[in-house]
């Protein structure tokens, strides 16, 4: 391996950490400049991401097709099955790419005219490792954060404040190769945010965790993209992880675009299956419904999922629930889930 170079061995580890250190990781990013970017967890009105009429090939496979969207920002979930493209769209955006055909802008700038300055203002979390071997925790996001200009002490106190940031603040003088998958998976969120990006670009990043450590990553995503004005493409073969933590989806089947847009604009709401809450004797009001004609099974949090058959309106609920001595304190249409929205998608991509 090459040497990494003289900025890496001038990155010093203190022998104890300053009060400062610790307190400036309880606001961190707090002082990032985001004036210019899109507050995350909602739609803005300009578009971070655009791609007009991208064509990617390998070989004589056609990686992406004619891709064309608009990503207005937030957390976005970046779904499709295997070989459908996520991966090529990324290193695209990332200027590793160079299309056969069409452009994308990123934050506004073409990738094509300068990838660099586009890189700049992106945070990337690779699914496969990228860390330095005998490096500790600290000096490896110093590091990180010296390729992307910092000066030698900004970085140590940012890698401080990441790693803090992240959970790793115990840990942060360890070396890398005693960590586990969870803790390799936080480092990577680290380095991304380092250098306080506008957009993190995040490649499966849950994969191999614990339910435990995924549920707090994903957690790290939501406070990123809702509370600190940074946009996120998450990448990820587990739906419920997307459903999660992102606001909306762009969907990708054989290298085209089957979908975009909200959760809620995406999904269909069914005006014969209701959510009904109740308070009273559940099993009462269940068995009359079903004499009455429809399909009734027990849902999530104490609530019943209601079918309604033969033309049956909802008021066969208040009616059931009045002569039972049970009150209905909730009733809404049931809506798809995420998975319900992706496999829609993937479907009518396989008729045209």
């Amino acid at each position: 391996m090459a040497s990494p170079g003289r900025g890496w061995a001038e990155v010093r580890e203190p022998v104890a950490e300053s009060s400062e250190t610790r307190a400036d990781s309880a606001n961190l990013l707090g002082r990032l400049d985001v004036s210019s970017v899109t507050k995350g967890g909602s739609l803005g009105t300009t578009p971070i991401i655009s791609a007009r009429g991208l064509s990617v090939r390998y070989g004589r496979r056609l990686a992406l097709e004619d891709v064309t969207f608009d990503v207005s920002g937030g957390a976005v979930g970046l779904l499709g099955p295997n070989g459908a493209g996520k991966s090529t769209l990324i290193r695209v955006l990332l200027g590793f790419l160079t299309p056969e055909r069409g452009e994308v802008t990123v934050l506004g700038r073409k990738v094509s005219d300068d990838p660099l300055a586009v890189r700049r203002r992106i945070g990337f979390v690779p699914e496969v490792d990228c860390h330095i071997p005998g490096m500790s925790a600290v000096r490896y996001v110093a590091f990180c954060a010296m390729l992307c200009g910092l000066p030698r002490e900004d970085a140590l106190q940012r890698a401080h404040e990441m790693l803090y940031y992240v959970g790793l603040g115990e840990e942060r003088y360890r070396a890398l190769d005693e960590y586990s998958t969870g803790m390799k998976q936080r480092i990577k969120i680290a380095q991304a945010l380092v250098h306080d990006p506008e957009l993190l670009l995040l490649d499966e990043p849950t994969n191999g965790m614990d339910p435990r450590g995924r549920q707090e990553l994903l957690d790290l995503i939501k406070d990123v993209t809702q509370n600190k004005g940074i946009h996120a493409i998450v990448s990820s073969h587990l739906l419920p992880d997307v459903e999660y933590a992102c606001t909306s989806v762009l969907m990708l089947d054989q290298g085209r675009v089957v979908g975009y847009g909200t959760l809620d604009e995406l999904s269909l709401h069914r005006k014969d299956h209701f959510q009904v809450k109740l308070r009273g004797d559940r099993q009462a009001v269940a068995d009359h419904l079903t004499r009455a004609g429809a399909e009734v099974k027990p849902g999530d949090n104490n609530l019943l999922e209601v079918t309604l058959r033969n033309g049956l309106g909802s008021n066969v609920i208040f009616r059931a629930a009045r002569e039972c001595g049970a009150q209905v304190r909730g009733l809404e249409p049931s809506r798809d889930s995420l998975e319900d929205i992706f496999a829609r998608a993937i479907g009518e991509n396989k008729e045209t």
